[in-house]
């Protein structure tokens, strides 16, 4: 049984411009300003926040990242990311273990078995699309959350691995903080990978095939590939973030694979802005940020604060907040034209 294809052309709507679109058509100087704030914000991070909260927001930020990739430019909504990252932070976690590399190389290897699981994943669900895509990798997701519960001779099950090495030829990475800046390089990497994917000749099919497969199919893109290609990379990003959130919490649990880390990933997508690519960035810091203040305060039900954000970004900013606010900035720089 095969699905229909829920695009903007298939509705009759159109489809929506993208806020990368509009930074990138912005002048040079805005965009260099953009880049220099973004590395300014970067360094200054952990010492404005507590460090493992900004450890944090680096691992979410190639999360959504990865998730935006494929939601924002390829139009495949994924509600079973969560193997990705789950398997990544589980072979990371047994590489450094019990082979002591050091942790960039076991991040590698996480990231490098998470793109090489989803091959097989992907090749079966790009098949489908809309809610039954979303649906098919949300059950091979459950596949390896069952998997990695049962196979307790290797995963720990329940109780987890725990005390991941940070071993960088002989460096103390204890603390938190230097563990940061240790990371950072590897992060920046992820993004302007990202960066790059979407600024390509490949990333501009991508959005052909998001607004239009038909159209692309018929001029001649096998759009199966290039779904399964975009899945692939996407997997692979998402792998980076979810190894270094094992090395940087230096445990493994069961909760790196369950279906509300996906769920949860797509909200800090919606929050900043799908298809802006760093609106998954700024969603990852405001969220982050947000559920740490709560659990500090003593307030229990995270879960209403953020699903009550959720809701009001979706009815009020419907396009996120990074997506929102090119969307004024560029309506400001319009009329000041005229």
């Amino acid at each position: 049984m095969t699905s229909t294809v829920d695009t903007a052309t298939d509705t009759g709507r159109p489809a929506p411009r993208s806020g990368l679109v509009a930074v990138t058509r912005a002048p040079g100087w805005v965009r260099y300003v953009l880049l220099a704030v973004g590395l300014l914000v970067a360094f200054w991070l952990p010492n404005g926040l507590y460090p493992a909260v900004a450890v944090d927001i680096l691992c979410w930020a190639l999360f959504a990242v990865a998730v935006d990739l494929l939601l924002g430019f390829t139009g495949l909504m994924s509600f079973g990311h969560a193997a990705f990252w789950g398997a990544s932070a589980y072979v990371t976690g047994l590489t450094a273990i019990h082979l002591g590399l050091p942790f960039p190389a076991a991040v590698l290897a996480g990231a490098l078995a998470a793109a090489a699981l989803a091959v097989p994943i992907g090749y079966l669900a790009v098949k489908r699309t809309g809610i039954y895509f979303a649906m098919v990798t949300l059950a091979f997701a459950q596949m390896v959350y069952y998997v990695a519960n049962e196979w307790r001779s290797v995963t720990r099950g329940e109780n987890g691995l725990q005390g991941v090495p940070r071993e960088l030829f002989g460096l103390d990475l204890t603390d938190d903080y230097y563990f940061y800046y240790a990371i950072l390089p590897i992060v920046l990497l992820g993004l302007a990978a990202a960066w790059r994917i979407v600024h390509s000749p490949f990333g501009r099919v991508l959005v052909g095939i998001r607004d239009n497969p038909a159209r692309a199919r018929a001029l001649g893109y096998p759009v199966h590939r290039y779904k399964l290609t975009a899945f692939v990379l996407s997997g692979f990003i998402a792998g980076l973030g979810g190894g270094l959130f094992a090395v940087g919490h230096r445990f493994v649990s069961l909760d790196v694979l369950h279906w509300t880390t996906s769920g949860k990933a797509v909200i800090v997508v919606v929050l900043g802005g799908i298809g802006t690519l760093w609106g998954g960035v700024l969603g990852a810091g405001i969220l982050v940020r947000l559920e740490d203040w709560l659990s500090f305060s003593g307030f229990e039900a995270i879960g209403l604060v953020t699903g009550g954000i959720f809701v009001l970004v979706v009815l009020v900013f419907r396009r996120g907040i990074w997506g929102s606010a090119v969307a004024l900035a560029t309506r400001w720089a319009a009329s000041r034209r005229r």
